[in-house]
């Protein structure tokens, strides 16, 4: 599959214990320095000025991952807005 996948994780005061979680599970499965295969994206919407809600889109090569928290298929994610949670950021730039 070469597909994107993507997970809400709601509030990003909620979210922030699962992208420490994200971030770990990241580590464990791609050995540094071989981040360049796999990547883990973060975006803060905060339109809602109540609160921030945070998504995060993973690249192809972390669809294991992904699959593991339940995410689900989505069209590859503009650049604007992404912050790079672990992994390559050259991955956005990818065709």
């Amino acid at each position: 599959m070469n597909a994107w996948l993507k997970k809400n994780l709601g509030d990003a005061v909620m979210a922030a214990p699962e992208l420490e979680t994200l971030k770990e599970k990241f580590a464990a499965t791609f050995k540094q320095p071989n981040f360049n295969s796999a990547a883990i994206f973060v975006h803060y919407d905060s339109t809602n000025h109540l609160h921030c809600n945070v998504t995060v889109y993973f690249s192809p090569g972390a669809i294991d991952l992904a699959l593991s928290v339940n995410a689900e298929v989505c069209k590859k994610p503009f650049s604007a807005g992404l912050f790079l949670l672990c992994g390559s950021a050259e991955i956005l730039a990818r065709p």
